[in-house]
């Protein structure tokens, strides 16, 4: 579905117009400027090394969105196991974390300012799918007969492990050649175990431990290490490995990373690992107001303030994001029943003055109000920020 998006304003109908004006040619500029033959002055072509006579080249653009965004070669080119991920992992927000996770923990490595991104080119799929399964228990147990048996050994032998993502993190020498500096590696391991004793039968669950998945991970992650360095291109590299525990089956928050290890480029094995203190808590709920009780409190009483005026609100869910237990992003959905776009602009005027009045600055946040399952409206504010933004999806 195509939306066109518009900022939430006040104004009269002349200075929209005038709007929509501006919007349309400044659109038709950027189409005469993308058809031009030339590259812009804000890309820098660069040479992939040790490439033969049919050289690849690659844009790189000089300036990045910010200095905590990593920029991106060009063409973009997709990891050979793109897909593989969503067969292994079921929650479309662990999906997501993962990705960005590793991203964010990259970053302790290697400098944004200093390092280009691409998505994994060295595991392929089958290099993926074999590892998960030699790492993990038989999925198919065929000495076990009977259905106690079978059940018995699931629950000895989980699968902890259920995807390998791969990052790769390049420069450029003097000499406009992209080379490969280093690999970020993310190990996704389970909090939950879900299986079947019997084809069509019922599925059992069984927890795992985060002690009990840290020791698998740790150990999975020197093996994995060991197949990376039989590897041409990554015999002497750096390599960042990082386990990153699940959130349980249709959680509506996402699982986060647990722990880190950076190993230098040539070594073959892992000496520390570092505890990473992220985690994504759900609001409202009890056991978050139990360990962050003025946040709890504050989303219910936004709750509240919501209800008093549209009997349609049907409820909020939020997503508190903590680093070393400090808040720093919270995303709100707020889902509601609508019956004109008159309706859907009054509430989300009504909610930019209570996320206005209401939540402190020191921390991003983002409303998405919905409805039928699609996005109507979006309320954001970056950190330090005094207003936030909106936009209207027509």
């Amino acid at each position: 579905m195509l939306w066109y998006v518009r900022d939430l304003t006040f104004e009269d109908q002349g200075v929209e117009m005038v709007k929509k004006l501006c919007v349309v040619l400044l659109c038709s500029l950027l189409l005469l400027a993308s058809c031009a033959p030339r590259m812009n002055d804000d890309e820098e072509v660069v040479q992939k090394k040790n490439e033969t006579a049919n050289k690849e080249k690659s844009i790189v653009p000089s300036y990045q969105l910010s200095e905590e965004t990593y920029r991106m070669i060009l063409p973009y080119k997709t990891s050979a196991v793109r897909g593989v991920i969503l067969d292994q992992m079921g929650n479309r927000l662990d999906i997501d974390e993962m990705e960005e996770g590793l991203r964010r923990q990259s970053k302790t490595v290697y400098d944004p300012k200093k390092y280009y991104y691409q998505e994994g080119q060295y595991l392929d799929e089958e290099t993926v799918y074999d590892l998960i399964d030699g790492l993990n228990p038989d999925k198919d147990p065929k000495d076990k007969k009977g259905k106690k048996e079978r059940e018995k050994y699931f629950r000895d032998h989980p699968r902890y492990l259920s995807h390998i993502l791969e990052q790769n993190y390049l420069t450029k020498n003097d000499k406009n050649a992209a080379k490969l500096e280093g690999i970020s590696i993310g190990l996704a391991l389970k909090s939950v175990y879900k299986f079947q004793a019997e084809e069509g039968g019922p599925y059992h669950y069984e927890k795992i431990s985060k002690d009990e998945m840290m020791k698998q991970g740790e150990e999975m992650a020197q093996k994995v290490l060991k197949k990376l360095r039989g590897i041409d291109e990554l015999k002497d590299v750096p390599v960042l490995i990082a386990l990153y525990r699940e959130g349980e089956e249709g959680s509506p928050v996402p699982g986060n990373y647990v722990a880190k290890t950076a190993v230098k480029a040539g070594k073959s094995t892992i000496d520390d690992w570092d505890n990473i203190k992220e985690e994504h808590v759900l609001f409202p709920d009890d056991k978050s107001a139990d360990k962050y009780f003025d946040d709890n409190k504050l989303i219910e009483d936004f709750g509240k303030e919501i209800q008093d005026f549209f009997p349609n609100y049907v409820g909020v869910i939020g997503d508190g994001f903590y680093i070393d237990g400090d808040l720093k992003k919270l995303t709100l959905e707020i889902p509601i029943e609508f019956y004109g776009k008159g309706e859907v602009i009054g509430f989300t005027q009504y909610a930019y003055g209570l996320i206005k009045e209401m939540f402190p600055d020191y921390y991003d946040i983002e409303v998405k109000i919905t409805a039928n399952n699609e996005v109507e409206s979006v309320i954001y504010r970056s950190a330090g920020d005094d207003d936030p933004t909106v936009h209207i999806f027509d």
